[in-house]
């Protein structure tokens, strides 16, 4: 039987999918409840508070595992944190598009500290596809009236900042490998809450005055949508080569543009979608060189 055409394989396919979409559909909800007063710090809080429960008895059973490995998950658990947080606020004061391409540059952020970090080879057509990201990056950033291209407002800044922190998560991922990927899972979902406490508490914000609705639908978008977004992701990403569900995870972008353009009236310039190609092309680029060396 041809392994393309595997039970498995399509169900790994289906899985990336079905991931990807609701990822590119999540900024939509954590909008809503932000329009009915709960921020996107207090909503990431709740999700992840949510789903970290169900992490618990992964966790408790692993003790010793854990503590062979205290210094790196504790450092999987702060990347996380900061990059989901900021990935969140983001989504929720920024353009949703906008916002998921430069978060997209975090594939080239990961090629090189792999490099640095875990003496990783550094092939020409990385260097190659970092160099058409940046220029991506520069293009969508460009302002005449601002000169240099940096990012123009704090949405800008937390979506690169998410990026970074993203590629950390996944070298130190890739460092873990003795340990189990529902350790791991559980670690960066209470990584979001610890940051999510540490953020709030420096912002000194009060508990939201919502209805119980709100805390409610906070609580199953975590309970159903982050775990179920993890869980689909974890197990198509084990049946097929990193290269390929790179590439299909790139469907959460699709996603995103229809929902932003049908729920929203954001409009990208032409100069951002250039930008946007190019940082896409980087990312499938680095994807298809990973293939190349496997």
């Amino acid at each position: 039987m041809n392994p393309q055409n595997h039970p498995h394989h399509r169900l790994a396919i289906a899985s990336l999918l079905f991931s990807a979409s609701l990822w590119g559909l999540i900024w939509y909800p954590l909008r809503l409840l932000n329009e009915a007063g709960m921020s996107a710090v207090w909503s990431s809080l709740i999700m992840y508070l949510a789903a970290g429960a169900v992490a618990v008895p992964v966790l408790y059973k692993q003790c010793k595992l854990i503590s062979l490995h205290r210094a790196d998950l504790l450092a999987l658990a702060v990347a996380a944190g900061i990059t989901n947080v900021a990935f969140v606020v983001a989504l929720i004061e920024g353009e949703v598009m906008r916002v998921m391409l430069l978060f997209y540059l975090s594939p080239l952020w990961t090629v090189l500290l792999g490099r640095w970090w875990l003496g990783e080879r550094l092939s020409r057509a990385a260097m190659m596809m970092f160099a058409v990201a940046m220029s991506g990056s520069i293009i969508m950033l460009w302002n005449p009236e601002m000169g240099w291209p940096w990012p123009h407002g704090m949405a800008d800044w937390l979506a690169l900042m998410a990026s970074i922190a993203f590629s950390i998560n996944n070298v130190l991922a890739r460092k873990l490998e003795p340990v189990s990927m529902g350790v791991k899972t559980g670690v960066v979902w209470w990584g979001v809450v610890a940051t999510s406490v540490v953020v709030l508490l420096w912002q000194q914000t009060s508990v939201p005055d919502v209805a119980i609705g709100v805390w409610v639908g906070a609580a199953l978008l975590g309970l159903l949508g982050i775990t179920t977004m993890t869980i689909a992701v974890l197990y198509g990403v084990g049946k097929m080569p990193v290269y390929r569900s790179s590439v299909i995870m790139l469907f959460e972008l699709i996603v995103a543009a229809v929902a932003a353009w049908l729920l929203t009236d954001e409009i990208m310039s032409l100069q951002e979608w250039l930008g946007g190609i190019l940082i896409l092309a980087a990312a499938y680029g680095v994807a298809r060189s990973e293939m190349k060396e496997q």
